[in-house]
């Protein structure tokens, strides 16, 4: 630094021979420094201040050469008046731990970890530090609630909640024993059920960090006992069973009696079967009981189950059917019933239009003639019966037939029997009879009594069975004139992509007509196995149908016009248990001079790709399991929904937005769409002829229903 002084003398200031007084000259903000040389004093601005040290010392701006020059790095510089002081950036500290410094002494700001504060980052979440700030990430068994790792928790609104695996699933043939919570590292214990045994596996499941159970290998094997215990002589009854408390009871077989023990044997929680101690004795009846006038053919042998024969001597016959006497599990023989009486014919058989010739007696030996009335002509070879051993006068193949002539013939019929003078018809294959008596006879006056049987072609009483409009029966009915028929129709419906869906029911129709129809309430997208029954003729087809997927209903919208480019929208859905909806989509579409939307168009997921053909785009889908009942959706939030980007709308420009309710089953896909609101100031008229109700928005719109699409024109007015 190099300092001018320039001396003047004026009055009042030292003369010649008079010292001045430097010092006493100083600036209030200087200092009275000895010059270097020693050849006096010299007046020098403090630190701080600029100037000549006498008439003015100014304050010094140190903060001008900037901040990270003076202070140093993630600094802030903050200028005094003769002095100035540093601060540090947030997340930065100073080293001496002071909240201002002056770098002069080596002060610097470094990095704070923020990390070493505990919880900063939650219940479950994990810090990482960085240069001048930290974030956050989620440990394991902690996954991030609203929001994406890694987050930051004064900025985000996400946070780290711990994964919940639910309860326990069950294990076969186990119960569950305990579970310490459903969260992550939650354990829950399995035990085997009763009448198992724990053979391998481990018996604890973990809730894991993926939200399942997992771990529980355990498996348990039925107790059985096998097979129980044979003894002598003896049977089983028992359940089939060989699980712990399953019984068998034995008993004494056939010739042998239960004399003494214990005959019941229990299947023990070990395996095990208890051993009975029942003891089975042989049974013995002694000789058997004779029957007057009879022989006893007999072996000699009583146990149980040994026969003894009994006879009539000659000249004796049997009455009643048991001859035969079996000796009993209770030691006895059983009753035979024979009885010998002597035999006799009793009154000879009676022939038809016929006269006897006999002496009246009946024994073994007599004999009978007979002689046909007049009128009547004898077929056979012998006209005599004799009265044999067995007490029955013997059988001879004489009738007295009238002569009636060749035996009447029925259309579409055959003889089926005829023996004397009686002749019975049966209709040939192919046919049936309808009323009337099939029995010819052969009467006194030598002519034939016809039968009066009608045979009919056979038809199925239920044909040309069909289906129309997959809900309306028809058939063609065969049955006797005008009678009425009663039918049973039963129907079962089932879905392949639904197991538990199962629709059975029943209809009864009564009715004299020959062509009949029958319609019913067919459910969409089922298969149905239909069965009908004609009651009285017992007969039943069967017919299958698969019911289509019907067109979705329109969905009901509160129609709205918005000048904001973030309308919230509302929708009303059906809380019908059977609505064949399976989505929505909301379409965006641009205002221009022609528009042409078609309900059916796949659409575009993206804005940002431009169409040649058309502008509009899908600006989100949702699953009706995300609808309940009611449902708000602002249009151009920014957010995706089912993988659309609800892109944000341009301010200033005119758009329809357009929402369509999507049914899907295989390959069948049916749609219907509504107008749901207008964004923008200009003035149309609008015209829709669509599925749904809509209001007068500023266009003028031709809607033409193509299948179950519908597509609307839009032009400018």
């Amino acid at each position: 630094m190099i300092v001018v002084f320039l001396l003047c003398v004026f009055a009042g200031v030292p003369t010649a021979g008079q010292t001045l007084d430097v010092c006493a000259t100083c600036h209030v903000n200087a200092r009275c420094d000895d010059k270097a040389d020693g050849s006096g004093k010299v007046c020098n601005c403090k630190y701080g201040f600029v100037g000549n040290g006498r008439t003015y010392c100014q304050d010094k701006d140190e903060c001008q050469i900037g901040a990270s020059r003076i202070c140093g790095q993630h600094t802030t510089c903050h200028n005094t008046y003769g002095s100035y002081f540093c601060k540090c950036l947030s997340g930065y500290s100073p080293s001496n731990n002071m909240d201002v410094f002056i770098p002069n002494d080596g002060t610097h700001c470094q990095d704070i970890d923020e990390c070493r504060i505990s919880g900063q980052c939650g219940e479950g979440g994990q810090c990482r530090n960085m240069e001048g700030s930290f974030e956050c990430s989620c440990q394991l068994g902690y996954r991030v609630h609203n929001g994406a790792e890694p987050f930051h928790p004064d900025t985000d609104k996400a946070s780290c909640k711990v994964v919940d695996c639910g309860q326990p699933a069950s294990v076969e043939d186990t119960v569950l024993l305990s579970f310490t919570g459903t969260t992550y590292g939650s354990e829950a214990t399995f035990v085997c059920d009763e009448g198992f045994i724990w053979v391998s596996g481990d018996n604890i499941s973990v809730c894991g960090a993926n939200g399942l159970w997992r771990g529980s290998t355990i498996v348990c094997e039925e107790i059985s006992c096998g097979d129980p215990p044979l003894l002598p002589h003896t049977g089983q009854v028992c359940s089939g069973s060989s699980t712990p408390g399953s019984t068998v009871t034995y008993y004494c077989k056939i010739g042998f009696y239960h004399s003494e023990g214990n005959n019941v044997s229990l299947c023990t929680a070990d395996g095990l079967w208890t051993k009975p101690n029942i003891s089975c004795k042989e049974v013995r009846c002694g000789a058997p009981p004779p029957i007057p006038h009879s022989v006893m053919l007999w072996d000699k042998i009583s146990t149980v189950g040994s026969q003894v024969v009994y006879q009539c001597k000659s000249g004796y016959r049997s009455v009643g059917e048991g001859n035969v006497s079996v000796c009993s599990a209770s030691g006895e023989w059983d009753e035979a019933s024979l009885l010998c009486q002597e035999i006799n014919c009793q009154e000879p058989v009676f022939k038809p239009h016929s006269k006897t010739l006999w002496d009246g007696t009946s024994h073994i030996g007599s004999v009978v003639y007979y002689q046909c009335d007049e009128g009547y002509h004898t077929r056979g070879l012998r006209n005599s019966s004799v009265c044999g051993e067995n007490g029955q006068w013997e059988d001879i193949d004489l009738w007295c037939e009238a002569k009636c002539g060749p035996v009447p013939f029925l259309a579409n019929s055959e003889v089926v029997w005829h023996k004397r003078s009686v002749v019975i018809h049966r209709c040939v294959e192919g046919y049936h009879s309808w009323r009337g008596s099939n029995v010819s006879v052969c009467g006194v006056s030598g002519v034939w009594q016809e039968a009066t049987l009608r045979c009919i072609e056979i038809k199925p009483p239920i044909n040309h069975l069909n289906i129309l409009n997959e809900k309306c029966l028809h058939w063609k009915a065969e049955k006797y004139e005008e009678d009425t028929e009663d039918y049973k129709v039963t129907y079962v419906g089932s879905r392949d992509y639904q197991r538990s869906f199962h629709d059975k029911r029943k209809r009864l129709l009564s009715s004299k007509a020959d062509q009949l129809e029958l319609c019913l309430n067919l459910l969409p997208v089922t298969n149905y196995s239909i069965s009908i029954t004609a009651v009285s003729a017992r007969f039943t087809a069967t017919i299958t149908t698969n019911t289509s997927l019907p067109v979705p209903p329109a969905p009901v919208v509160y129609y709205r016009e918005f000048e904001t480019p973030i309308p919230t929208l509302r929708l009303r859905r059906s809380a019908n248990t059977l609505d064949p909806i399976s989505l929505y989509q909301v379409f965006v579409l641009p205002i221009e001079e022609i528009m042409l939307f078609d309900c059916s168009s796949p659409g575009r997921p993206d804005p940002s790709r431009k169409s040649k053909s058309s502008s509009e785009y899908i600006t989100a889908q949702i699953r009706l399991t995300q609808v309940g009942t009611e449902m708000n959706f602002t249009v151009g939030d920014g957010l995706y929904y089912g993988g659309f980007y609800n892109a944000p709308l341009e301010n200033g420009r005119n758009y329809y937005i357009i929402l369509r309710a999507v049914s899907h089953w295989k390959t069948a896909l049916k749609s219907s769409c509504v107008l749901w609101a207008k964004i923008g100031g200009t003035s149309y008229v609008l015209k829709v002829s669509s599925l749904s109700a809509a209001a007068s928005v500023g266009l003028v719109a031709l809607a033409i229903l193509v299948g179950y699409s519908c597509i609307w024109f839009f032009k400018r007015t």
